[in-house]
């Protein structure tokens, strides 16, 4: 990256270089866009992206409109974004130049069909806008970048930024929803349900995103937590070990290899007896599949919290964690 004075230079030269402009309205994706403009544009992306990774808010100022400005949320969101872009390298997935024919609501309509396939959907604050959306290089749970730009009377300004989840465990959201499918045929009706949960996470990398199957993904997430509570409820008594404990709640819990479920669930055996807690737990693991169909399956990571006593919101309860490695 070039330092920062050098990019306030570059700034307000790309500035000046944006006078020129097509009139009809209609919007360009990636290479559609002219070369010229679209190095503009990533001349801007680097210098909003230095500044962000930066954390200089000083600078940040010049770079954002006026209305974005006059919110605390732009701080939280750039001290995410921030976070983000020390964490990994982002690179740029895909871009769009648009020029709006509505001043309210405008669309973009992707006319290619994939799986992942999306349209945006988003207020025309200015006539001119370029939205840039980026990723990470590295990572199974990637988080989008998402920079918005539009050009006012005083310049091309960023109108709004965002950082959102755009994969879990290596997914879209529309590669949960069919892993989800699959998992219903099975009757893994807890895998299921924990599926779709991560696909509703990653479902909107930002305000304007919406995945073309978006409805059947909403529909499908309702559907499979119907299921799983027709077909597992709790408290679980555990019959097949001798202690009986029993489980009293099936979530998921982030980890730095993903997010995976977790069984949460009471035991009589003390959590000081170690060893007696590692016995115990060996033997809900030879059940665990029988009692909860496919838990143990299709995940990589299956993750246990033992309790003597049940958590309560008004004091701080012991608890004994442990991880399994299924794959």
């Amino acid at each position: 990256m070039k330092p920062l004075n050098k990019l306030l230079t570059l700034f307000t030269v790309v500035i000046l270089l944006q006078s020129c402009t097509q009139s009809k309205p209609g919007w360009w994706k990636n290479e559609q866009i002219s070369s010229g403009k679209r190095e503009d544009f990533h001349q801007l992306n680097t210098v909003a992206l230095k500044c962000l990774k930066d954390d200089n808010y000083k600078f940040l100022k010049t770079l954002v409109s006026k209305e974005l400005m006059e919110s605390n949320y732009t701080i939280r969101q750039a001290e995410s974004i921030s976070n983000r872009l020390n964490a990994n390298d982002y690179t740029l997935f895909d871009e769009y130049y648009a020029i709006n024919k509505w001043k309210s609501a405008d669309t973009i309509i992707n006319k290619v069909v994939n799986k992942n396939s999306y349209n945006l959907y988003y207020g025309g604050v200015a006539r001119e806008m370029y939205l840039a959306f980026f990723l990470p290089k590295n990572g199974n749970n990637k988080w989008m970048i998402t920079l918005i730009y539009a050009k006012f009377n005083y310049g091309w300004k960023i109108s709004q930024m965002d950082v959102e989840p755009y994969t879990i465990n290596g997914k879209t959201a529309p590669e949960l929803f069919d892993l989800a499918k699959q998992e219903q045929a099975k009757n893994y009706y807890s895998n299921t349900e924990t599926t779709m949960e991560l696909a509703g996470l990653c479902s909107r990398p930002n305000d304007f995103w919406l995945y073309t199957n978006d409805t059947q993904i909403n529909e499908f997430r309702h559907q499979s937590l119907t299921e799983a509570n027709q077909h597992i409820k709790v408290p679980l008594v555990i019959d097949g070990v001798s202690s009986h404990p029993r489980i009293f709640r099936i979530a998921t819990e982030k980890t730095a290899q993903g997010t995976y479920p977790m069984i949460y669930y009471q035991t009589s055996v003390n959590l000081t007896n170690i060893d007696a807690i590692k016995k115990e737990h060996e033997a809900i693991k030879k059940v665990i599949g029988k009692l909860i169909p496919g838990i143990d399956k299709d995940n990589d990571y299956l993750i246990y919290t033992a309790f003597n006593k049940l958590p309560n919101s008004s004091e701080s309860v012991d608890r004994y964690e442990i991880d399994d490695k299924l794959r």
